[in-house]
């Protein structure tokens, strides 16, 4: 049972990554599914949320209408799409699994300026 994370990297402000969760050892289409992250020296937040068959999704205020988050359950993949990135938005993104009390191991995304 778990989950990994991909697609991080260093980008400039404005540019975009789309970053990638694949889950294994459980049924993924039954379960909603969220992102956080966690900067140098601070606590981890919450980014988005999906819900189990994607139809209801919620954002923090930081990256509402620049990051979508979206899910395939054919592919047992979570993303999150990350567009007009700022440098705050660097971090360590994770996946999350509420209902299983799963995270992911991470990704580091780094926006420079």
């Amino acid at each position: 049972v778990q989950l990994v994370e991909s697609g991080g990297g260093s980008v400039q402000s404005g540019g975009s990554l789309r970053l990638s969760c694949a889950a294994s050892g459980f049924t993924f289409s039954f379960y909603g599914m969220s992102w956080y992250r966690q900067a140098p020296g601070r606590e981890r937040e919450w980014v988005a949320r999906i819900d189990s068959d994607g139809g209801s999704t919620n954002y923090a205020d930081s990256v509402k209408d620049r990051f979508t988050i979206a899910r395939d359950n054919y592919k047992n993949t979570v993303y999150l799409q990350m567009n007009s990135l700022k440098p705050e938005d660097t971090a360590v993104y994770f996946c999350y699994a509420p209902r299983r009390s799963l995270w992911g191991a991470g990704t580091q995304v780094t926006v420079s300026s």
